[in-house]
């Protein structure tokens, strides 16, 4: 069952309280869960998830470990703050997004809920474009432009372009340009950009929404975020809590075992993943332009964490974490420690 929620839940410190409630002894439960809830963004770099969805390979998994016939319902949202909340609330099992979203969520409920990722679903680049043929670099944004991103302050774009700014202005002006954001879902804000009729002139964007907006003649790329990094990096997690994680066992390593097998269906047909990808989103997108996403060296489709600390790093100095972790270990659970290339 899939469905679309564009409402809040309310502040997460409103649910800080219901902690308590979450901090059973693992094994407390008779049963594991008959049902498990999954959230996903937009954008092909949820790819992974689709695949999941579309051959069933949650309930294939649980099926070969044991388990009785799973119900799995998937939700779709337009940002992780939303779906940080919906966590809280008791309404979602396991979320997505970005690393940034993942962190604070990490730092918020260390010593509670104690939310931990998953694995990757990948590493691939996001791209801050522009329809202003005066901003050449990060510096020349100013008064007038407004940069489209999920969640202002919060998402993996928003920390980006904190880093970004950071870059260019120095540590202590890493919010400089955070007035000129405005939080909008991908496809919201790719119509915005293209159609030249609203104030967002800026997008920082991801798969295929910033390649959409490419093919546009009066749009250009101001950066990427692996020229941030200075390298390949996550870009979104699967997380849950630590209840979860330890109370459903099995469950969770069907969930685990299913985001590893569908990255290897993707990576050994990029062609079937990208006419997927089309089919599911419904997209107008050619499969050709959904291949050529896939198939850029640069957009890597694996379960394994990379580059973590940068971003943990720099939310630490600038106080967007209270707590450092001391390796990219610390932020998920043991199940990926191990994986290649970790």
């Amino acid at each position: 069952m899939i469905t679309k929620h564009g409402f809040r839940f309310g502040r997460i410190v409103a649910y800080i309280g219901m902690a308590t409630s979450f901090l059973l002894p693992a094994g407390s439960a008779s049963a594991e869960v008959s049902e498990v809830r999954l959230a996903q963004q937009f954008g092909v770099n949820y790819l992974p998830l689709t695949v999941m969805k579309k051959h069933q390979l949650v309930e294939k998994h649980a099926q070969r470990l044991g388990l009785p016939a799973i119900k799995v319902t998937w939700t779709q949202f337009g940002a992780g703050n939303v779906m940080n909340e919906a966590l809280f609330a008791g309404s979602l099992d396991i979320a997505s997004g970005g690393v940034g979203p993942l962190l604070k969520i990490w730092d918020k409920t260390k010593g509670n809920l104690d939310v931990r990722g998953i694995a990757s679903l990948g590493s691939m680049p996001l791209y801050l474009n522009t329809t202003n043929p005066r901003v050449k670099s990060i510096a020349d944004f100013g008064k007038g432009d407004k940069i489209a991103l999920p969640a202002v302050r919060v998402s993996i774009q928003a920390i980006v372009l904190q880093m970004a700014t950071a870059k260019a202005f120095g540590l202590e002006n890493y919010a400089k340009l955070e007035d000129l954001t405005v939080a909008m879902r991908h496809p919201d804000a790719l119509a915005a950009l293209t159609s030249g009729g609203t104030e967002i002139n800026s997008h920082f964007a991801n798969s295929p929404f910033q390649e959409q907006e490419l093919q546009n003649p009066s749009v250009r790329r101001v950066l990427s975020s692996y020229e941030v990094l200075g390298g390949a990096s996550t870009l979104n997690s699967l997380y849950t809590t630590k209840k979860f994680h330890d109370g459903n066992p099995k469950t969770y390593r069907a969930v685990f075992d299913a985001l590893k097998e569908a990255v290897q269906i993707i990576n050994k047909d990029k062609r079937a993943a990208a006419e997927l990808y089309i089919a599911e989103e419904q997209s107008k997108l050619a499969p050709e332009f959904m291949q050529k996403i896939l198939e850029d060296p640069e957009f890597i489709v694996t379960s394994t964490p990379q580059g973590i600390m940068k971003y943990a790093d720099f939310m630490y100095r600038t106080k967007g974490i209270k707590n450092n972790p001391s390796n990219w270990k610390d932020v998920y659970f043991q199940e990926v420690h191990t994986e290649p290339g970790s």
